[in-house]
C-alpha cells in the first residue's frame, strides 16, 4: 500500500472502497481494541505492490494503575 494510505489506514471513517462498498471502521475499531482498550500496538509493514503484512502486540501481564 502507497505511504498515503498507511498514513491513513487507521483513521476513523478511512477507506479505499468505492462509495456505498464500505464503512472504513474496520481498522479504527482495531486500533481502539488494541492500542487503548488493552495497551497493545499495531505495526504495518508493507510493499507497495508485493502485499501488507499487520503485527498486532499485547502485553501479557495486564497493566494496572497505582
Amino acid at each position: 500500500m502507497s505511504e498515503s494510505v498507511q498514513q491513513q489506514i487507521f483513521e476513523h471513517l478511512f477507506t479505499t472502497k468505492a462509495v456505498g462498498k464500505g464503512t472504513g471502521l474496520g481498522l479504527a475499531i482495531t486500533r481502539q481494541i488494541v492500542v487503548e482498550k488493552h495497551q497493545g500496538a499495531i505495526e504495518v509493514n508493507s510493499v507497495l505492490g508485493e502485499g501488507t503484512e499487520f503485527v498486532i502486540s499485547l502485553p501479557a501481564k495486564a497493566l494496572t494503575s497505582s
